[in-house]
């Protein structure tokens, strides 16, 4: 190597080292304080940015998903290590049926493999974590549909943390939904209409047993909800961060904690 290349690659190891070592006392002091004030019980994630991710770096839109999926399985360990309970992922939405054939295909495998994957995973078991999927499963091939269920059947019994996965999901179509399991209600005399309110409305949602959530947070630097829990979010804080679904850091996600921590929430008071 011709001496000043490599003086030039030497600085740029160095300048490398310097980096790391800085991200990394970085994120081990916002971790701290993070950790010494209250965190979300229940986080809520718009997942965005995988296809434009992939655009990016040359790669497949498939690609993409797969590098999403991964950044879901770090965000559920940081969830767990912070003592977040409840996490509410926006991982397929109706309107994505939409999306070209093949994408959409790719996409319904590689949740087939992860529901399996899900049931059998030792850290799942390990750690009590109940497996859920929100939305409407009919719209899903047999065999994803299948895979849910192995996945809600291995955890039924855990409540140490919730991990919920939106799948085929449209909060519209969601409460449609409620509305036409009240009215058969009303109409088979097991209900009053005097007695329908906030509370007995919420019990027909998807997310009947769950709290609402504490904190919405959406990647890709797009700021709209997108159709997601449009009922539960009614006194939620919002976040968005620039950085797309794959490429989104520890960091960012305790930036959105701390964020949180910083907001007086007022609850519409």
């Amino acid at each position: 190597m011709e001496p000043l290349k490599e003086a030039n690659a030497i600085k740029s190891e160095i300048s490398r080292v310097i980096a790391n070592t800085a991200y990394q006392t970085y994120e081990k002091r916002l971790l701290k304080e993070v950790k010494e004030h209250e965190v979300p019980h229940h986080v809520a994630v718009i997942m965005d940015g995988n296809r434009r991710f992939a655009k990016g770096f040359g790669l497949t839109p498939t690609e993409g998903h797969l590098k999403g999926k991964d950044k879901l399985e770090e965000v559920l360990d940081w969830c767990m290590e912070l003592g977040v309970k409840v996490l509410t992922v926006y991982a397929f939405s109706t309107e994505n049926f939409e999306r070209d054939e093949g994408e959409v295909d790719s996409l319904m495998q590689m949740f087939e493999e992860n529901f399996y994957r899900l049931g059998k995973d030792e850290r799942v078991h390990r750690h009590g974590i109940k497996v859920r999927v929100l939305g409407q499963r009919d719209l899903l091939p047999e065999g994803v549909i299948k895979a849910i269920e192995f996945a809600e059947n291995a955890t039924a019994d855990y409540s140490n943390f919730y991990y919920n996965l939106a799948t085929a999901y449209g909060s519209r179509q969601e409460i449609i939904h409620a509305i036409k399991r009240i009215a058969q209600e009303v109409k088979d005399g097991n209900l009053d209409v005097e007695d329908i309110d906030e509370r007995t409305f919420s019990n027909f949602l998807y997310t009947a047993d769950l709290p609402d959530p504490d904190l919405i947070l959406r990647t890709s630097g797009e700021e709209r909800i997108s159709n997601f829990l449009l009922w539960q979010l009614a006194y939620s804080e919002l976040y968005f961060t620039d950085v797309y679904w794959p490429g989104f850091r520890k960091i960012d996600f305790l930036r959105a904690i701390r964020s949180y921590q910083l907001r007086q929430r007022r609850f519409g008071k």
